[in-house]
């Protein structure tokens, strides 16, 4: 009877952990200190504070796919078909939102209604 050792993964849960732990630190110090170059910079209609955090957000749920879903063993096509459509349903969401928000605040800004929220 042939006896399979098991291999221990607490090495790359420690580094799953300490990466995720790292760039999410990153963000909570860059949302709380704003740095004014920055947050006073804009990029495409956006300051670049705000789009280092939406880089940084996508990196972090590719790396939970990466990790937790065990897509690093996989084939090169078989990850695609699994990251692609959530990397552009992600991107399209966030540029709605964007132009959404924008508009909506135009239409505050530039008319007689008043913010009442």
């Amino acid at each position: 009877m042939a006896h399979e050792s098991h291999e221990s993964n607490v090495g790359r849960i420690w580094k799953v952990f300490g990466i995720l732990s790292v760039i999410t630190i990153v963000e909570v110090i860059l949302g709380i200190v704003k740095p004014h170059g920055l947050h006073f910079t804009n990029l495409f209609g956006m300051n670049l504070l705000n789009w280092i955090f939406i880089i940084l957000t996508i990196w972090k749920a590719y790396y939970i796919m990466w990790a937790f879903m065990h897509l690093e063993g996989e084939k090169s096509s078989f990850r695609w078909t699994i990251v692609a459509p959530l990397a552009f349903l992600i991107v399209y969401l966030v540029a709605i939102l964007l132009i959404e928000g924008d508009y909506i605040f135009e239409v505050f800004k530039n008319s007689t209604i008043k913010w009442n929220f």
